[in-house]
């Protein structure tokens, strides 16, 4: 499973060290929403690595999912990712590979366990692992120092500090520190998702991808709200930043 990210290029390169590229296919699902630099690196860290690149996509956008849904993905339900990367990969396994001669890897690290052990069981009846967690360990900063060692040269959303390099650096999943953190490096993308929810509002009603906490009740926080609240010069909940599980299944 081969996405831009920097751990999914490091567990393909020690896929390949370990059993060369004969048999390898490199999986990538396209949410049509990547960032473009995001695109550049996919195709030269396939060319890294070797193996078969093999792209998929279902046609629309994460957006075009929400309309088609009318249901806009939050931290909790990514209609998103499951149509787009984890039922189009599996109808592409199951139209392609056969369970008893096929290892289906992704891109965990030692940190995530917890993430493979219900991936294990979303994949049967493919075999799932994840070289990652083995040893040597290697933290973000050390895979990115890997692939620059390589000629790779680092995604911009990296470049820019987001935590992961997935739908142009935003995601259903993410937080508002996230969101506060892409407002701050890419302003331009912000205004994009805050459009794109503003409109969905305005069809489904009173919903948002984020969650408002204040006062200890919890309802929806459009990220129109977010930015204002951020210009504005109030705290955000610094906790919340990251999010992007794309290939694991929720809890």
């Amino acid at each position: 499973m081969f996405s831009g990210g920097v751990a999914s290029w490091a567990t393909a390169r020690r896929v390949a060290e370990r059993f060369g590229t004969d048999d390898l296919t490199l999986l990538f699902t396209d949410t049509m929403t990547e960032d473009e630099d995001t695109y550049r690196f996919l195709d030269e860290a396939a060319a890294d690595v070797g193996g078969q690149l093999v792209k998929i996509a279902d046609g629309r956008t994460i957006w075009d999912v929400f309309r088609d849904e009318r249901f806009l993905g939050n931290t909790r339900v990514d209609p998103c990712s499951r149509i787009l990367k984890r039922d189009l990969s599996r109808k592409w396994l199951e139209a392609n590979c056969d369970p008893a001669d096929t290892v289906v890897y992704l891109g965990f690290d030692w940190t995530e366990a917890h993430r493979y052990e219900r991936s294990v069981v979303r994949w049967l009846p493919w075999t799932v692992q994840a070289p990652m967690m083995d040893k040597p360990y290697r933290l973000r900063a050390e895979m990115i120092a890997d692939a620059e060692a390589r000629g790779l040269r680092t995604q911009r959303l990296y470049r820019l500090g987001m935590d992961h390099a997935n739908c142009g650096g935003g995601c259903v999943k993410a937080g508002q520190s996230h969101f506060a953190k892409l407002l701050d490096v890419f302003p331009a993308r912000y205004a994009e998702w805050e459009a794109h929810e503003d409109e969905l509002r305005a069809d489904l009603g009173d919903v948002a991808i984020l969650r408002d906490r204040t006062g200890g009740d919890t309802g929806p926080l459009p990220l129109r709200v977010l930015r204002e609240r951020i210009e504005a010069g109030q705290s955000i909940p610094l906790w919340e930043i990251g999010g992007c599980a794309c290939f694991e299944e929720p809890a």
